[in-house]
């Protein structure tokens, strides 16, 4: 999926939401207990749901991961059947992978050739070596960490390095490495002055936007410092949608959570 791609389905649903498919066993409804794959079938209903109001679909790998091979195989069903029924919608595998060469480019193969996500996030920790096996990819989309909504971010992104935040180097250097074609950027709805300072270092760049809802993050002060002519951003929910409700209404609760989302997100467009 290109640039162009992703501005032109923003434009048609007046959305830049991303619904995060956190699937946590756990607190799903108890009535989908019963069914043999209850991952699945509550990221279908989530999907069929949300997927008016929303323009991108971001499963956290781990979530997945947990129940080994039954998880992964939950997490390759839900991302094909995305691909089958919805394939203007993005997809991003919130994998915040990141290795030597050789193994960050089987990592890529993973989640771009076997998974056929459209987007992974990638930690820059260990330097252009470990990113650049993610760009080889046509229409595929490397998302760095580079500001997180976590209260551990301070703990080094915050360090100063040349006169600079170390989230500032990350990127700098990164432009280095790949435009706005190929890579995006997660910055934390948590940091809005600190987006709109990013947003100047990246005016053509989309943002991957996490912590609106259950994080604390405000959508109009993410608005304010994030938008760009193109929109610019990917503002992401889980908690606050998928887990509207713990009943048999949970698809339609989401589906309400999801669409008053959109609806400022139209507002503000």
């Amino acid at each position: 999926m290109n640039k162009q791609d992703i501005i032109n389905q923003i434009r048609a649903k007046k959305s830049f939401l991303c619904v995060g498919l956190d699937t946590d066993i756990k607190k799903i409804p108890q009535h989908l207990l019963s069914k043999k794959d209850p991952v699945f079938a509550f990221n279908k209903a989530i999907i069929d749901a949300t997927a008016k109001y929303a323009i991108a679909f971001k499963p956290n790998t781990a979530f997945y991961e947990v129940y080994g091979s039954k998880g992964w195989l939950s997490l390759e069903k839900t991302i094909n059947y995305i691909k089958e029924k919805y394939p203007e919608i993005f997809v991003i595998a919130d994998a915040k992978r990141g290795d030597i060469g050789n193994t960050s480019a089987n990592y890529a193969r993973a989640f771009f050739e076997t998974l056929k996500a459209d987007a992974i996030t990638v930690a820059p920790y260990m330097g252009v070596d470990s990113v650049e096996p993610f760009l080889g990819f046509d229409d595929k989309w490397v998302i760095l960490l580079a500001l997180t909504s976590n209260k551990g971010s301070k703990d080094f992104q915050y360090l100063n390095a040349n006169r600079k935040t170390l989230y500032k180097n990350v990127i700098l250097k990164s432009k280095e490495w790949a435009d706005s074609e190929k890579m995006m950027y997660v910055v934390g709805a948590t940091h809005p002055e600190e987006l709109g300072e990013i947003r100047k270092m990246m005016p053509d760049s989309f943002l991957l936007v996490p912590g609106v809802g259950a994080q604390g993050g405000d959508l109009q002060a993410v608005a304010k410092f994030g938008l760009n002519k193109d929109c610019g951003l990917i503002v992401n929910s889980s908690r606050g949608i998928i887990y509207a409700s713990n009943d048999k209404d949970f698809a339609k609760r989401a589906a309400e959570e999801a669409k008053k989302l959109q609806k400022q997100m139209a507002s503000v467009l």
